[in-house]
């Protein structure tokens, strides 16, 4: 069942919206040669409390990875598509692309968003995949309208990526949000006409996330059961927003 949500319920999904963002515009200026992606995930920690605000990931169970996640961001490094565990150990390096994915739960409503930020000087390759990505993103928001369907922001995000010679990650999928991080309906990055067809109602709210991949769509897991990675080494980017059906429009809840 699609839950709709009323005015007053997206003005406090906006506000855990809004801390979303501040949190990755934060992070994104932190992001830099040498900077481990364990200094990022303090910083976005300490962000968090001072809002009082719960981490949205730190503690989420999967039944496929067998175990609660243990960090607040997920921070995917290259060849990594979602789910990069912060480390010490992972140090950023020039030419780099880092997606930053988090999210928190405000007054009992979530908001949850991606970025991928280059390290320095990237390769031209890797700008026109973020450039991409990221035009896929916007170009699916355009379709968050009352009357449209979902069809129509899954077959946008894959005629976008697909047009442009790159692939779209189809097991990772995007979700509808509310009072649960993740809730109905799937929004997968291409047409999956297995699923169903929702004609999108005033009071949705979907996060939209487009993975995408410099080659080939397919994907492997890592031995912690929550890294996801390119099976062919290429590398991968990753933006979201969460976007709320209105009677004016697209109404993007995490971004001014």
């Amino acid at each position: 069942m699609i839950i709709r949500k009323n005015q007053k319920e997206l003005e406090q999904m906006r506000r855990s919206g809004m801390l979303v963002w501040r949190i990755l515009q934060e992070l994104a200026k932190m992001v830099d040669e040498g900077v481990t992606t364990q200094e990022l995930e303090a910083a976005a920690e300490k962000m968090m409390k001072d809002a009082g605000a719960t981490p949205a990931f730190k503690g989420y169970y999967t039944p496929s990875a067998g175990s609660r996640y243990p960090y607040v961001l997920c921070t995917s490094v290259n060849e990594q598509i979602v789910h990069g565990m912060p480390s010490a150990k992972t140090k950023l390096k020039k030419g780099d692309i880092v997606s930053i994915d988090t999210g928190v739960q405000l007054d009992g409503y979530f908001g949850d968003s991606a970025i991928t930020v280059p390290v320095g000087e990237i390769s031209d390759s890797a700008k026109r995949l973020l450039k991409v990505t990221q035009e896929s993103l916007e170009l699916a928001i355009d379709k968050v309208r009352p009357g449209n369907r979902l069809f129509d922001i899954c077959g946008t995000v894959e005629k976008h990526v697909t047009g442009n010679g790159f692939s779209v990650v189809r097991e990772m999928v995007g979700h509808g949000i509310g009072t649960k991080l993740h809730e109905e309906p799937q929004i997968p990055n291409y047409v999956d006409r297995r699923n169903e067809n929702p004609r999108l109602r005033e009071g949705m709210v979907l996060a939209i996330e487009p993975m995408v991949n410099a080659g080939a769509g397919d994907m492997r897991m890592m031995p912690d059961k929550w890294t996801a990675v390119t099976k062919d080494g290429s590398v991968s980017a990753h933006f979201e927003h969460c976007v709320a059906v209105t009677a004016n429009g697209p109404w993007v809840l995490t971004r001014p």
